[in-house]
Parts: C-alpha cells; sequence; structure tokens
C-alpha cells in the first residue's frame, strides 16, 4: 500500500498513517455526529449511539493497527516502578483513552450537589435570588448569568453548571416560571464557557496555550475580561430577547410579583438545623477547594475530581444507610456517553484525524502571510472554533500551540488568542463541544423538556455566531 505521511505543518510531527485510514476515520467521526444530530429520530441514547461508534472504532483502530499491542493489551509504564523495578500495568486500550478525570468530576459533583440539596440549602440561596430579584424574571436571568460567569472562572464549568442548574429549577418553579426553563438553562450553559475565558486556568486550553505563549497570569485576564465583559452582556440580552424573557413593566405586574415572592418561606425546605448548617460549611469549604486545587498541597496532585469524589462522600455518610437511592438518581446515560466520546477521540488522534484538521488549520495560519495578518488571524479563530465544536478542544489546543511555537510567534501575537477564544467558544456550537454544554442539555432534560442534538444546534448558533464574531472583532482591533 503507497504510504502518505501526515505532517503537522512546522510541527516536526509525523506518523505513517496513509491518507486513505484517516479519512475513512473521518467519515466515521462524521457518522458520530449525524446519528447524534438524529438521536430523536433513531430513538437512541446518546450513550448507545456513541458507544456502538466507540466499539465500531476500537475494533477498526485494530483492523488498521492504530494502537501499538502487547499480547493484544496496551502498556502503560509507570516510571517509578518501571526504573525501580520494572513493572508494567497492563491495561485495554480504552481504559486509558477515558478522562477519568472528568468522569469523576461530573459523577462527584452530581453526587454532592444531589446530597446538598436535601440539606434545603439550594433551595434557601434560590429563594433569597428570587426575593432579590422581586420576582422579576429578566432580573433573575442577570443575577444567574453573571453567577454562572463568575463560578466558570473560579471553580470550573460542569460544577458551575450543575450548582446554578439547581438553583434556576427551584426559583422558577417557585415563581411559576417554568416556561422560562429553556431559557435560562441554554442561556447559563453558553455563559460557562465565556466565563471559561476569564483566566488562564479556567479552563485547560487557556492553560496549554498560556504556557506555549508565556502569557502571564495577569497579562491573561488583563486582555480577555473586556471580552468576557462585552460578550456576557450581549448573550445576556439576545438570551432574553429569544427566549421572550422579559422585565415587569406595569406597576401592577411589579406588585403582584412582589406579593408572590414576600410569601415565600427560605426556610420552607429546611428540615434539619444541623445538617443545613452542616451543609453550608461543607459546601462553601469544596468552592474554596475546588478554586484552589492547583495550588494546594498534596491536593493539587489528585485534582479536582478527587476534590469532588472527597465531599460527596462526606455527604454520603450522612445518609450511609440509604446511599443507594442517590446511586439510582444519577445520570448514568451522560457518564457512559462521555466515555465512550473519549473513545472515539482517541481513536480519532491515532488515527491522525486531528493532525489532518492541524495540517489544515495551518494552511489558514499562512495566509496571515499571503493575505495579510488580519486574515490568518480571523480564520483561524473561527476554523478552531468549528473544529472544537466536535471534537475535543484539548488535543486540538495543544497542536495549534506546538505549529504557532514552530513558527517562533512571539507571546504578543493575537495568533494565540485566536486560539484560545475559538477553542472555549466552539463549545457553544454544539451540545457534545464541552461538558459543561452537555450538563446543561441533561438538566434540560431532567426539567421534561426535549433537546435533541439538532434543535440545541439551532438554538445556539445565533448566540455562538454572535460570540465569534465578537471575539473576532476583539482579536483584530484590540489585541494586534
Amino acid at each position: 500500500m503507497n504510504r502518505v505521511l501526515l505532517a503537522t505543518a512546522n510541527a516536526g510531527v509525523e506518523n505513517a498513517v496513509p491518507l486513505g485510514t484517516t479519512l475513512v476515520f473521518s467519515a466515521l467521526l462524521l457518522g458520530l455526529i449525524l446519528c447524534l444530530a438524529l438521536e430523536e429520530k433513531i430513538h437512541a441514547k446518546k450513550s448507545i449511539i456513541a458507544g456502538v461508534f466507540a466499539l465500531v472504532g476500537l475494533f477498526m483502530a485494530n483492523v488498521f493497527h492504530l494502537y501499538e499491542y502487547v499480547d493484544h493489551k496496551f502498556l502503560i509504564k509507570l516510571p517509578p516502578l518501571d526504573s525501580a523495578l520494572g513493572h508494567t500495568i497492563a491495561l485495554p486500550v480504552y481504559i486509558p483513552a477515558i478522562d477519568w478525570g472528568v468522569i469523576a468530576l461530573i459523577f462527584g459533583a452530581s453526587l454532592f450537589i444531589d446530597i446538598t440539596s436535601k440539606s434545603g440549602l439550594f433551595t434557601w440561596i434560590a429563594i433569597k435570588l428570587t426575593k432579590a430579584s422581586k420576582g422579576d424574571p429578566r432580573k433573575l436571568l442577570w443575577f444567574y448569568g453573571l453567577m454562572t460567569v463568575v463560578f466558570s472562572a473560579v471553580l470550573n464549568n460542569v460544577t458551575a453548571m450543575i450548582i446554578v442548574g439547581s438553583l434556576t429549577g427551584v426559583s422558577l418553579k417557585k415563581l411559576g416560571r417554568v416556561n422560562m426553563m429553556l431559557g435560562f438553562l441554554l442561556i447559563e450553559g453558553l455563559l460557562t464557557n465565556i466565563g471559561g475565558l476569564l483566566t488562564l486556568i479556567s479552563s485547560v486550553p487557556n492553560i496549554i496555550v498560556g504556557n506555549a505563549a508565556g502569557i502571564s497570569f495577569a497579562t491573561f485576564f488583563v486582555k480577555s475580561a473586556p471580552f468576557v465583559f462585552v460578550a456576557t452582556i450581549a448573550t445576556i440580552m439576545l438570551g432574553a430577547k429569544l427566549f421572550g424573557i422579559t422585565k415587569l413593566h406595569t406597576a401592577k405586574e411589579r406588585k403582584e410579583a412582589e406579593l408572590l415572592v414576600s410569601g415565600f418561606d427560605e426556610n420552607d425546605g429546611i428540615e434539619s438545623n444541623g445538617f443545613f448548617w452542616f451543609s453550608t460549611v461543607v459546601l462553601i469549604l469544596f468552592i474554596v477547594t475546588i478554586a484552589t486545587t492547583s495550588i494546594l498541597p498534596v491536593v493539587q496532585d489528585l485534582g479536582m475530581s478527587f476534590v469532588a469524589l472527597f465531599f460527596a462522600a462526606v455527604m454520603l455518610v450522612r445518609y450511609k444507610s440509604s446511599v443507594d437511592k442517590f446511586y439510582r438518581a444519577m445520570d448514568w446515560d451522560l457518564l457512559g456517553f462521555f466515555a465512550a466520546l473519549f473513545v472515539v477521540i482517541n481513536v480519532m488522534e491515532h488515527a491522525m484525524v486531528l493532525d489532518l484538521i492541524g495540517v489544515g488549520l495551518a494552511k489558514v495560519i499562512s495566509l496571515n502571510e499571503l493575505i495579510g495578518h488580519g486574515a490568518g488571524t480571523g480564520a483561524i479563530l473561527v476554523s478552531s472554533a468549528a473544529f472544537s465544536s466536535v471534537t475535543d478542544n484539548i488535543p486540538l489546543s495543544a497542536m495549534l500551540a506546538k505549529i504557532l511555537q514552530a513558527q517562533v510567534t512571539a507571546s504578543t501575537d493575537p495568533l494565540w488568542w485566536s486560539v484560545v477564544f475559538g477553542a472555549n467558544l466552539g463549545g457553544n456550537l454544539t451540545p457534545i463541544g464541552s461538558a459543561s454544554t452537555l450538563v446543561a442539555v441533561t438538566i434540560i432534560h431532567k426539567n421534561g423538556i426535549a433537546m435533541p442534538f439538532a434543535r440545541f444546534v439551532k438554538l445556539a448558533i445565533p448566540f455562538a455566531a454572535m460570540q465569534i464574531v465578537l471575539a473576532t472583532a476583539y482579536v483584530l482591533l484590540f489585541l494586534q
């Protein structure tokens, strides 16, 4: 067979995978996206769709010899053991392919929030916010929107969405505004990726690109904050208009709303004051620990997933004799989907599909020299956003960072920011673009609202397009 070398342009990365093989696996990825888009028509859960493609992908990867096998096992060597005793741990390829940190984070955070909600704490917070809004849906949207951005910046997108989504459901049900649930939750889901742009450590692509470019924490914040501020306001305003979340206009409406919220009792859901205050303290500790995981001794090596699991275990002790009811309430379809999706993406990496994308994006970057600096910068932002919406933005960011490093791109070059904005904002184009948007869709489903792949894309495109246009203009006009 004639072999075609796929090389990541100027990055010195080569792999002897036939181009035809790469195109076959590219078609497989497109098939997954198409099936997810037709999820409602084929009457299948996301976990089943992704699971089937993961199994087919693994089988095809074995047929095409894309993995290195030893006795049909993929070997992972642990350096300390390997150097001292020569030990290795053998695992099937699909085990290390899964990002267990993300799976554990979603599992732990969901479990923690579910148990904490039993204390009445979230009802208390939600009613306090609802009272502060005086029953005005538009004010409430602003409260929750800003909270989502702040939480996404200091915690992580998934945890922020789980917490804010839980509070939103309580508030809207109390106000009798369940018809606005879709608008609130979708806007919050999209805002998680805006908040993820605020600091250098708010998302993994930020860390990868920031480190590669040599951008300091302070510089990153100063340059990204203006965009986050404008994009947050624009997203909330657009969402309020598209979903009909209006403010109370007449004095009569305001008076009726105030009378309604004045009758709310924030202590209504509290069955045990002791458990309420215990949950309050633990929630504060959870937020502080998640926010400082990267600098805490010992904990920083274990990661945020350990923190989520640890606090979930602390709360489970309260219901130690009936923990099974919380396990049954877990969204196993969501966890199964993520696990399968990680396997599919891993197969795509070995099939050089992401490298093929990288080659294409490298040519886009070269437009800066052929046409003008703005052409390539804007094109790379839009292109990286498009590809991030259907593939993992972490390897894509790493690949683009290597390309820019190989070209000795200055840390002040706007191309770095094009990758940062594109990788993060691409998550708002599809429900599989980021973990937080998928969590938002799951919460929407839990509230009895149908949200298939195609409907999400249809609703999200105006927001994503607006955000990407704003980001492109911001990079070209203010970061040149």
